[in-house]
């Protein structure tokens, strides 16, 4: 059973984190590239939500393994016509059939899920063979001494941020996954420590 932390703390903790301005122009990078029909790897609070475009996305799908976020999401600043369903889930055992998304969406996801590596094979299932995987990841740093600290920090970031890593690699891991990487950037998210503050963004294509 979940503590109460985990109930009533972390899921306000993680939507305040979520929606500020830095994250918030990091997320408005990559949402509104999402077309069709779209899967949403954890929507978490629903942060993405405001910067979809229903004139290009038929229908948003999501797995959200916290009841409390998902009753967040539900909640969040929608487009109008914006078709979104939200299940209890996790990206690592995703409930939908193979190439079933024209677009899988991740987000700041893979630092706290408990395997990047299974959730990346299953959004690679998922995905249409003419799809695209749109990323957003905060993660290890490529400077060595702000590499060292993330190190450091971790074990207590783990307990107090509901298991995110600071030390996953991002484009990596993706590229490890069936993935071709299509377009990548990447630089410290401006106001955000930098032990916390590294951010790549890009697409993919199922290689």
């Amino acid at each position: 059973m979940a503590s109460f932390y985990e109930r009533a703390i972390l899921p306000r903790l993680i939507s305040c984190s979520c929606v500020g301005p830095a994250v918030a122009k990091m997320r408005a990078k990559v949402t509104p590239r999402a077309q069709g029909r779209v899967l949403e790897l954890c929507i978490g609070a629903g942060a993405n939500l405001p910067f979809y475009d229903p004139a290009k996305v038929s229908a948003v799908f999501s797995v959200e393994p916290s009841e409390a976020l998902r009753k967040r999401a539900r909640a969040a600043e929608c487009p109008h016509g914006l078709s979104v369903t939200i299940l209890n889930g996790a990206a690592e055992a995703l409930p939908f059939d193979g190439g079933e998304f024209d677009t899988v969406l991740c987000t700041f996801t893979l630092c706290s899920v408990t395997s990047p590596e299974t959730a990346l094979t299953e959004a690679r299932r998922v995905l249409k063979k003419s799809g695209r995987l749109l990323f957003c990841e905060h993660g290890l740093s490529p400077d060595e001494g702000v590499a060292r600290w993330q190190g450091r920090i971790e074990p207590i970031w783990k307990r107090i941020a509901g298991g995110c890593h600071l030390t996953r690699q991002v484009a990596p891991a993706i590229a490890k996954k069936g993935f071709k990487i299509e377009s990548s950037d990447a630089r410290y998210m401006r106001g955000a420590p930098k032990f916390a503050g590294w951010c790549e963004w890009g697409s993919a294509l199922p290689a």
